[in-house]
């Protein structure tokens, strides 16, 4: 029935947080335990990204008042870890705890409100810091909102967010933001694909599979077009196409200074690559790859490394 009773609402949340490594070793705890005690206190389930990302998603999901437990037992959590790192530091001012979480961007109006109404009135009436990103995370449809303060004015915060949340639900499809991996340059030399990881280049086998197909299909040529070029070039490698769209702001480091990083992926990839022009009106661009099925995952590779 939307309405906010002292129990909370009775429905089902998913909040989102993203967290460092560090964050989460803490909420992990020794072989786990702080997390299990957490899941087990708060009725909550608390789901941990995997990955050696230096960012995780942490997903709680459960009814309000089980969120709201399970962040409070966040916030104390990482309060504890402040003062424990203050106890042998020369720093007098407590910083505050802080948290971000991840909100699908078509939230994020209902959240601010007109001219920033909602969000002013959620910060006066808890004391919490509340910031909303102006950008979109990599490769997705949210935005993170920083809440900073004490464990108290977070967990008031927390409860007025999940209001809003609810009474405006997302429009349209979320794409979820993942974290990327701390990504490695790569490097293709002699056939093979290295990663470099300090100062040493380690073989990397699948991109070098991946390398190597590529390198055995040459750039296809256009039906009914036959080159001496390219003895042994046969006409009936299955091509196909692939279709991406990418957002307008990040189209600049894929095509490059004069087009020399679109060229370079599309000589690494043996792929042919179309990008459409922009519409009017449209945050995203149309890609279109061309080629066998070798060629197309090594340009998405690329692209997607870009």
């Amino acid at each position: 029935d939307g309405k906010v009773s002292e129990g909370g609402l009775n429905v089902t949340l998913t909040i989102r947080l993203l967290m460092h490594g560090k964050e989460v070793g803490s909420i992990i705890g020794k072989k786990g335990e702080t997390v299990k005690k957490m899941r087990e206190e708060s009725g909550a389930r608390i789901n941990i990204s995997e990955g050696t990302c230096p960012e995780r998603i942490v997903t709680i999901t459960g009814p309000t008042d089980a969120i709201f437990k399970a962040f409070s037992m966040i916030a104390l959590k990482f309060e504890e870890d402040i003062n424990a790192s203050m106890t042998n530091s020369s720093v007098t001012s407590k910083p505050p705890v802080t948290l971000r979480l991840v909100v699908p961007a078509s939230q994020c109006g209902s959240l601010i409100g007109k001219g920033g109404s909602k969000i002013k009135e959620i910060r006066e009436s808890t004391g919490a810091q509340v910031q909303v990103a102006g950008d979109m995370l990599p490769n997705s449809t949210e935005r993170a909102v920083t809440i900073s303060g004490t464990p108290d004015a977070i967990i008031q915060c927390v409860k007025q967010i999940c209001v809003v949340m609810l009474e405006s639900p997302p429009k349209g499809a979320t794409i979820p933001y993942r974290p990327k991996p701390a990504s490695a340059p790569i490097i293709f030399a002699g056939g093979q694909a290295f990663t470099i990881q300090g100062q040493y280049a380690i073989p990397h086998p699948d991109l070098t599979k991946l390398h190597q197909l590529a390198m055995q299909h040459p750039p296809f040529t256009p039906l009914g077009q036959t080159t001496p070029g390219f003895p042994g070039l046969d006409a009936t490698t299955p091509t196909s196409s692939h279709e991406l769209t990418i957002p307008n702001d990040l189209i600049g480091c894929i095509i490059g200074r004069q087009g020399s990083k679109i060229n370079e992926i599309r000589q690494m990839s043996g792929a042919q690559i179309k990008i459409a022009n922009a519409t009017e009106g449209s945050a995203e661009r149309q890609v279109t790859i061309t080629g066998s099925p070798a060629n197309i995952s090594l340009a998405q590779y690329l692209i997607n490394a870009r």
